[in-house]
Parts: C-alpha cells; sequence; structure tokens
C-alpha cells in the first residue's frame, strides 16, 4: 500500500457563481493498493475523474512504475462525456471531451502533439484544452454522452428529461419518462445516467418513477428503475438509487449505488444479477476489455441518505475508484481519497494514453502555465478563405 499527499484547489461547496468563478486551495491525501499502477501500465491507459463538490478533475495515469495525479479546477464537476472522434475545420483528425458544471458546460480538445510541449515539456501523451463553453443555466447536468451525429446529449436531471443544446437556447428537451407529464424544473424522478446503443440513447436510470416535485425521494431505497428510451417502458425496478447504465461486450450493467452493488440487468426479464460489491456509494461507471473502474463515494451527513443500505456503516465507506475484474466478479487494486475529497461522480478511461493532462479554464489556480494554440499562416488562408493577406496587408498600411 502506497500513502501519498498532493496538494491541490478546492471549491466553494456553497458557491452557486458562473464560469468565472475559480476555487481555492486544499490539500488532498490518496493512497492506492500495489496492483492499481501496474495495472493502469498494462491497459496503457489513464482515467478522468470528476470529484463534483471538490470542484475538481482529476486526471489519474501510470508511467515508470509512479502513479501521477493532476488536478484541473472546474466548479462542482459532474459529468464527463468521454472522447469523440472528428474533424476540425481545416480536416485535421481531433477528440474532444466535455465536462458539466452547474450553470456551464465545457468543452475540451486534444491538443495532440502539443501534450509534450506542456509544462514539464516530455511528460504527457494526451492534453485536453479548453476551448469553449455553453451556458445552459443551472439544469442538474448528470450524465453526458456523445451521439452519432457529434450532437452532444445531457442527462438534465432538474427537468427530468434527456436534452441536447442549440446556440438560441439553454436547451433541447428531447425525451422525457412517460411518467412525466410536464417540462418542470422539479427534479421529479432524479433522473442520473445513460447508457448509449449506436450513438442514441437506449437506456437511463433513475431514483423513482414520481411525477411530483422531487417525489423519487419517498421511496428511494428500493424505487430505482432502469428504463428503455426508445419504448419508454421500465424494463427493471427495484433498485437503491441507480447510476451509470453501461452496454458493454452485449451486457447492461449498472451501479445499484445504495447497496454498493455493480450489478448486470437482464432487460427482457427485469431481472439483476451482482457482479460485485465495493464499500461505497456507487457513481461512475467506465470499462476497458475485462476490467470495470467504479467511482466510489462517502456519503453527506443528509436527508438524502438516510435509509439507504450502504449508509448504515459511514465508517467503512470509502472514496476512490476500484478497478474490478466484471467476468470474475473479482476486486483487483483501487485508488483511494483519505481526505480532501469526499464524492466522485463520474470515471472516463482514456484509451492509448499513459499520462493525460487537462488544461483547463483557470490555469493559475490549477498552477499551470497559460497554453495558446495560434494556427501557423497557411491554417490561417484554411480557415477565413484566402483572404488573410489583404486583411494583414491592411492592418500594415493604417
Amino acid at each position: 500500500m502506497d500513502n501519498q499527499q498532493q496538494p491541490a484547489a478546492a471549491s466553494d461547496d456553497a458557491a452557486v457563481g458562473g464560469p468565472e468563478r475559480p476555487t481555492a486551495m486544499r490539500e488532498i491525501n490518496f493512497r492506492h493498493s500495489s496492483k492499481f499502477v501496474p495495472l493502469l501500465e498494462h491497459l496503457g491507459c489513464s482515467l478522468l475523474v470528476s470529484t463534483y463538490a471538490a470542484g475538481k478533475v482529476v486526471s489519474v495515469g501510470a508511467c515508470d512504475g509512479q502513479l501521477h495525479l493532476g488536478f484541473s479546477n472546474f466548479q462542482q464537476a459532474m459529468g464527463i462525456a468521454p472522447p469523440r472522434q472528428a474533424s476540425d475545420a481545416i480536416g485535421v483528425k481531433t477528440s474532444s471531451i466535455a465536462v458539466g458544471g452547474p450553470n456551464v458546460i465545457w468543452f475540451l480538445r486534444d491538443g495532440g502533439s502539443l501534450a509534450r510541449q506542456v509544462d514539464p515539456a516530455g511528460t504527457y501523451d494526451r492534453a485536453y484544452l479548453a476551448r469553449e463553453s455553453f451556458v445552459t443555466g443551472n439544469i442538474h447536468v448528470h450524465e453526458m454522452q456523445w451521439g452519432a451525429d457529434g450532437q452532444l446529449w445531457i442527462v438534465n436531471t432538474l427537468f427530468s428529461c434527456l436534452s441536447t443544446l442549440h446556440e438560441d437556447f439553454n436547451f433541447v428537451p428531447r425525451w422525457q419518462p412517460p411518467f412525466i407529464t410536464e417540462l418542470a424544473p422539479q427534479d421529479r424522478c432524479h433522473l442520473n445516467g445513460m447508457a448509449m446503443e449506436a450513438g442514441r440513447p437506449k437506456y437511463v436510470s433513475a431514483l423513482g418513477t414520481s411525477d411530483a416535485a422531487r417525489g423519487w425521494r419517498e421511496h428511494k431505497s428500493d424505487g430505482g428503475v432502469l428504463i428503455d428510451v426508445p419504448s419508454g417502458q421500465v424494463v427493471a425496478g427495484g433498485f437503491c438509487m441507480p447510476h451509470s447504465p453501461r452496454l458493454h461486450d452485449g451486457k447492461v450493467f449498472m451501479l445499484d449505488s445504495g447497496r454498493g452493488k455493480l450489478v448486470t440487468v437482464d432487460p427482457q426479464s427485469g431481472q439483476a444479477e451482482e457482479v460485485a460489491s465495493y464499500p461505497g456509494y456507487g457513481r461512475g461507471l467506465a470499462f476497458h476489455g475485462r476490467y470495470a473502474f467504479v467511482g466510489m463515494s462517502r456519503a453527506r451527513e443528509t436527508s438524502v441518505f438516510g435509509g439507504v443500505p450502504i449508509c448504515q456503516d459511514r465508517a467503512a465507506m470509502r472514496c476512490g475508484i476500484v478497478v474490478i475484474d466484471w467476468v470474475s466478479g473479482q476486486s483487483l487494486a483501487f485508488l483511494e481519497f483519505e481526505s480532501g475529497v469526499e464524492e466522485l461522480f463520474d470515471v472516463q478511461v482514456i484509451q492509448s494514453s499513459r499520462r493525460t493532462v487537462v488544461c483547463g479554464p483557470y490555469p493559475r489556480e490549477d498552477q499551470q502555465l497559460p497554453v495558446w494554440v495560434v494556427p501557423r499562416g497557411d491554417q490561417v488562408d484554411a480557415i477565413v478563405g484566402g483572404a488573410s493577406g489583404d486583411c494583414v496587408q491592411r492592418k500594415r498600411t493604417c
């Protein structure tokens, strides 16, 4: 077991400001099992983890037998949309991620070869650079996924719907469970997780089927459901505050969060089968082959978690990531935050990257040097249609 300490920036949990509001400093202590680093190195991947109340996106990488954690400030970071491959305006292949917050969604683009120039030079093999933000207002963004058409699908928890984005609106409602009768900012069923199939939403998780404002709280111990999006039918129920449905290797996985279990669900029969248990409130699930990366949180001391089975022994709860071999059900390795971080929300695997850096919107608070990405002259011509020379000449003679 290795014990390490990392200074990082922290959030003001009561803050409700917009993207201009960075966070304060905090100290984070963490430890990991002996197999955690070798496993990441064997898989050749890194992780991105959102910490919600701590206001961070954490990059987790391993290189030369050492664990490396990087912390980037994103106020109340929630869902992280995994890398999406696309081509930019001049035909260069890129990938993008998105990070959801209380009022905005941040879009970050893979910097390609620039990763090795990020200070300290030669350290990173992948860099995601903040490029744009979209103001949604505080719609309680939860999980997000890219659609086949490149649109970002968002679990809009406050309005109990799935949404996409449009420049003229805060959000575009695209789907609601049939039991929700109107679009209202009332968090009626606590819609929270989404699984995609062929680039379209296939399943969602919700903490209840209530049509009343925050009505899901009345049956939180066993009212959780998995819903088939195309049909609108509840295909499985009886879960305790479920999160993070995923389709992987022909199976439907989900976190029965309030019971601390990773399960598979048969949508035909509605039966759930336990794969493994873990000592925390589960949120965030990502896969790399036969390995499942599960986010664990300690429950807050609030009435929301009263009567939740996993919270009966709060002293035993852990915050961190557990790696599970979902074929055998064996827990193989873990990373635990001992202090400074109490809750995780999302976990994403960044494949073919041993060390990923996130250059977010607050480089000073992240203790990073600023990064500017500027096109070459020939790229400027391609972007503006070959008219840049006249424009530059005019500027010189004014």
